[in-house]
This record gives structure tokens, sequence and C-alpha cells, in this order.
């Protein structure tokens, strides 16, 4: 159970890490939104080869979106069957329709092909280089992480996102490596 302590502290980070996000967002100049996150670095690239299917998502409001770069990959993207705790992946490519899901967010179709990822790249509020992540709060991610420990995770987010620390609890999924505009970063032994 997260004490009261921790979850206060967490949302406080989120509000403000989601501020700096939006603004950062906001204030890139047109090449900059242009270069950003159009190209896999080449350990990635050489990663997510080998991971077929590799979990993306549909960016929402400031969100790097990172659908551009990945226009060779077999897909899956989020999906949840309701408002519940657990998701899963379904198959996805540019072109297929989206539905809005019971949280807000873009997926895939309810009768999309369900496919286990081999790779997963996540969006993310915060982020450090321990390969802490700073979820958007509802715990979606970290399930479907402790279901499937092998499954490599690839946090994405930009570069002012990036925290000294980030307050986690024994339920957090530790991440092993993150993208930013600026850098890739790994972040643990397993890759």
């Amino acid at each position: 159970m997260l004490s009261d302590d921790l979850a206060q502290q967490k949302q406080k980070l989120r509000e403000k890490l989601r501020f700096r996000r939006r603004h950062f967002a906001a204030n890139l100049d047109a090449m900059a939104r242009l270069a950003a996150f159009r190209a896999l670095p080449a350990p990635l690239a050489d990663l997510v080869a080998a991971s077929s299917p590799v979990a993306a998502y549909v960016a929402s409001g400031s969100e790097p979106d990172i659908l551009p770069m990945l226009t060779e990959e077999t897909l899956t993207l989020p999906h949840h069957e309701g408002r519940i705790e657990t998701m899963d992946f379904r198959r996805w490519k540019p072109g297929d329709p989206l539905t809005k899901g019971p949280w807000g967010t873009p997926q895939p179709a309810d009768e999309a092909e369900f496919l286990l990822p081999g790779l997963i790249l996540c969006p993310l509020v915060g982020f450090d280089r321990h390969g802490g992540r700073l979820g958007q709060g509802g715990g979606h991610y970290d399930r479907f992480f402790a279901a499937r420990p092998d499954i490599v995770r690839i946090g994405i987010a930009w570069s002012v996102q990036e925290v000294d620390t980030v307050p986690i609890e024994p339920t957090d999924a530790k991440l092993d490596a993150i993208l930013t505009e600026q850098e890739y970063i790994v972040t643990g032994d397993r890759l």
C-alpha cells in the first residue's frame, strides 16, 4: 500500500513535470519539433529490429510522438477492455482505425489481434538515470511489467522530464533505458 506521504510526493512531482513537459514541447522551434524522435539511435534500432512486435503508444498532449520513427516494425499499442487495472497490447499499423479507450486515450479496436510485445516503448511523466519511471499514476504499465518482467522496457521522454531521483515503491518497475530527444540512456545491465 502506498503511503500518503509518498503518494503526495509523486503527485506533486507529476504536476511539476507535466508543466515542464507541456511548456518545453510548446516552445520547441519548428526544426527541433521536426527532428525529435524521427530516427532510432543505432543501439536501440538494433534492439527494436530484434524484438518484434514492438509496443508503442499514440502521443497525447505534449508526449513525444514516436510513431514516425517506427515505420518498419510490427507494432502493438496499449488496449484497455474497460476502466480496469489491466491492459494488453493489440496489433496496429498506420492507417488502422483507433478508438477512444475507457481512459480517453486512442487505442486499437477491440477486435484487433492481441500480440505480446518483445519490447515496450512507454510514455512517462518523469525519469531518473537509475531506471526510475514516474507514470500517469494508474499503474497499468507497472502491472504489465510485473507480470512479464523479461520484456525490455524503454521509457520515452523529453530531456526536461529528468529528475535526480524518482520516488518509487516496491511495485514500480525499473526501465532498462530511456530515449529522449537528446540521448539514449541505458540504465541497467539487461541491455
